[in-house]
């Protein structure tokens, strides 16, 4: 009987851990909607925005999810420069 293996540790990987939810609302909150939609243009942002419908079409456009990720990452660099919000 072989026994469960666990997942890797992902040390070096700042996203680990997160949810998808947890990144969006952050992005949010950071940025708003406007702000979103300006720096990704995606109707999910830009048309009756949602963080259910949101998360919706993440979950199915992996494209749209690496571009969210990457802004989320910018984002906590950012942040932790002292920056704020990019303008």
């Amino acid at each position: 009987m072989s026994t469960p293996t666990t997942p890797p540790a992902q040390p070096r990987n700042p996203l680990h851990g997160l949810t998808l939810e947890a990144i969006v609302s952050a992005l949010v909150a950071h940025f708003g909607w406007p702000g979103l939609a300006e720096r990704i243009p995606l109707r999910c942002f830009s048309h009756e925005p949602s963080i259910a419908s949101t998360l919706k079409f993440l979950r199915k456009t992996p494209w749209a999810r690496e571009k969210v990720e990457g802004l989320y990452l910018f984002m906590q660099r950012e942040i932790r420069r002292g920056a704020g919000p990019a303008a």
